[in-house]
């Protein structure tokens, strides 16, 4: 599988990188998650099925790196069972933001992630037990209104689909403050392998209850196969590994700033893949420039702190 064949992926999963690298392994895994909502509208399956395979496909992966099996040992049944916790989490927000990906487009559907770090700097601090900090609700706040300009002008059949999106981002701050709890506890891969078992397994119990019932243990058949396993792999083992590598390193507020570029990837992807430029006007340009540059402003801050205490 081209995960296993990653040169010196294990060591770096192992190692606990500096200030600097984590924010460049944050970035890498945007990059590839900005492949996520395109994926949603290639592949055929409905929301919960392709969350179900996704999860499957990468959990079973994981379980064939060795590094994976010498965390899973030393893994303690309370932090196993937190780790299932957060699997959970974890499949509840894929589902809805892939039902927004599905009810509006891979652009509208990403861009309702950029409001993330809203709910961080209202919700972060309960979870991660720490005061509030102004700094972080002022650039918060600064994001909202680009993602308005950004989502602005949608027709009025999407608006459910944005509403769906934005729950969705909200979901992903209980994901993100109960990772960063995790990380310095357990074992990347291992953590990663576990929420997305669980995530599976919590699937496989709720699929059964819904009208669809069966369709999400059909099996994908030519083209989304091929989709699903390079989803799996490429795009949700490989970068939530990281991703709680970084977490070592970095705050939940700054690594949700840099999730913010997620959207400007999708949706400069959407438009050779998808054709969505039609859909695109100069608000659409004016409302990522805002998104881009509040994400600028938080870890330049702070690189801008560390150097002036240095000296």
């Amino acid at each position: 599988m081209p995960f296993m064949r990653i040169p010196r992926v294990e060591a770096l999963v192992r190692a606990t990188p500096s200030a600097t690298r984590g924010y460049l392994l944050i970035h890498f895994c945007v990059v590839l998650w900005g492949f996520t909502p395109i994926m949603g509208r290639l592949i055929t399956l409905d929301p919960v099925s392709l969350v179900w395979w996704r999860m499957l496909i990468a959990s079973l992966a994981l379980l064939f790196l060795p590094a994976t099996w010498r965390g899973l040992r030393q893994l303690s049944p309370r932090l196993f069972a937190a780790s299932c916790g957060v699997g959970v989490i974890l499949a509840i927000t894929w589902v809805l933001f892939y039902l927004a990906v599905k009810l509006t487009n891979a652009s509208v559907s990403a861009v309702c992630l950029a409001t993330a770090p809203l709910f961080v700097a209202v919700f972060g601090p309960r979870l991660m037990h720490r005061r509030y900090r102004r700094m972080d609700l002022v650039l918060a706040m600064a994001i909202i209104p680009g993602v308005a300009l950004v989502a602005g002008g949608i027709p009025r059949g999407m608006y459910l689909g944005l509403g769906v999106g934005l729950l969705s981002a909200a979901v992903l701050t209980a994901f993100s403050g109960f990772n960063k709890l995790l990380v310095s506890r357990v074992h990347p891969l291992s953590a990663t392998c576990v929420e997305l078992g669980a995530g599976a397994l919590f699937l496989t119990l709720v699929i059964p209850l819904l009208p669809s019932g069966e369709a999400g243990f059909s099996i994908p058949q030519g083209r989304d196969l091929v989709l699903l396993v390079v989803f799996a792999i490429a795009l949700t083992a490989l970068p939530l590994a990281l991703l709680l590598v970084a977490l070592r390193s970095i705050s939940v507020f700054a690594q949700q700033m840099a999730t913010n570029l997620e959207p400007v990837y999708a949706v400069l992807l959407a438009i050779p893949l998808l054709g969505e430029q039609q859909q695109l006007g100069a608000s659409f340009y004016l409302g990522v420039a805002v998104i881009v540059g509040t994400v600028m402003v938080e870890p330049s801050g702070r690189w801008l702190q560390a150097r002036l205490r240095r000296r």
